[in-house]
């Protein structure tokens, strides 16, 4: 099982509907974001709408979570115990983890609208 212990960053962000159409990319095309995850169980991520400056009336996308963290080698669940959004907080954030080469993809469930995301992840750091 590959490890997923260190320090990733955000490289690619993509969603698309239930039937496979792609959809707006996410955080405007300027997707930044970190997610760390250590050898106790503990994981960080944010992610963010990377843009200097946005459209009239468009907010800027940000999320981010921590809590322990258990993984499987293709599942990865989330014990929220710090959000942005309160309503994560105590939820368990799931999220299935492939590899594409020696990228890190994870797949969240699909949001309310629909959408399913893919984040694409390169690994920066072993710490």
């Amino acid at each position: 099982m590959r490890s997923i212990i260190g320090t990733w960053r955000l490289v690619k962000a993509e969603a698309h509907d239930a039937s496979g159409k792609a959809l707006p990319v996410p955080y405007g095309g300027k997707g930044r974001g970190r997610v760390t995850f250590n050898a106790e169980g503990r994981m960080a991520a944010v992610v963010v709408d990377g843009r200097p400056e946005l459209p009239p009336g468009v907010a800027r996308d940000y999320s981010s979570y921590c809590g322990n963290y258990t993984f499987d080698g293709t599942r990865l669940v989330t014990r929220v115990d710090a959000a942005s959004d309160p309503a994560r907080l105590g939820s368990d954030q799931v999220r299935e983890v492939s590899y594409d080469g020696d990228f890190m993809v994870l797949r969240p469930p699909p949001r309310p609208s629909g959408e399913h995301r893919v984040l694409t992840w390169e690994k920066v750091s072993d710490v």
